[in-house]
């Protein structure tokens, strides 16, 4: 009786690369910091050589014109990027980054991230569709401002700050958030943002319990007409 074949060798299954765990370990071009409220992550005219992501927390970008005044340009959060324009040749920061709330950062110089973009196709799909929503957000600000009034204006960054349709049901919007800041993002006095802060409390539409509670119900004040 001649010898049974043998089985055939099963291919190897290839590695699988994993965003995620990209994105959450530390290596010898990636760096994570536990920042305190008020750490500056990066400064505006710091040089561009890094992507940051943020791992938990929140973070705030400012820019301050040349006769010194400073505007809040955004609130980012847990799985946002900073300073991705460095991939496209900025050679300075443009504007400043700051936590407001303990917030995790993964520093991922800028030569490290172009590499592992060109080779794996997975994180280059969270990124190019992080970059993309982005650009909607922007062009979505800019309508905002010209076009809404003050009080839909409040309304829509108070449901973004609450990442509203992301992650289900809207978080608790962290105290740090304070008036003076919500009136820099939409471009009016802090009296203004008190008023229409009371107005939406006495509808309904948001809670102080233990930090600022934001209710679905306040997308009615965007979509009204």
């Amino acid at each position: 009786m001649g010898s049974q074949p043998k089985a055939a060798k099963k291919p190897k299954k290839g590695r699988t690369f994993d965003p995620q765990v990209f994105l959450a370990t530390v290596g010898l071009k990636r760096t994570i910091t536990q920042c305190p409220p008020d750490h500056e992550i990066f400064s505006q005219g710091d040089p561009s050589d890094a992507v940051v992501y943020i791992q938990k927390g929140r973070v705030k970008l400012t820019i301050i014109s040349k006769q010194g005044k400073e505007a809040v340009i955004a609130i980012l959060g847990a799985g946002d990027f900073l300073g991705e324009a460095c991939l496209t040749g900025q050679t300075v920061r443009v504007a400043s980054a700051t936590a407001i709330v303990p917030s995790a950062i993964l520093r991922i110089e800028k030569d490290e991230m172009l590499r592992v973009l060109q080779k794996e196709r997975a994180l280059s799909g969270l990124f190019i569709s992080y970059l993309l929503s982005r650009n909607l957000r922007i062009e979505e600000d800019l309508v905002d401002q010209l076009f809404n009034s003050s009080e839909k204006r409040l309304a829509r960054t108070l449901l973004l700050l609450a990442r509203y349709g992301k992650e289900g049901k809207p978080e608790t919007v962290v105290p740090e958030i304070d008036q003076e800041t919500l009136a820099e993002m939409i471009g009016v006095t802090r009296e203004r943002v008190n008023f229409f802060m009371n107005k939406f409390r006495k509808l309904g539409f948001i809670d102080y319990n233990g930090g600022l509670q934001i209710h679905s119900s306040l997308l009615s004040v965007v979509l009204h007409e």
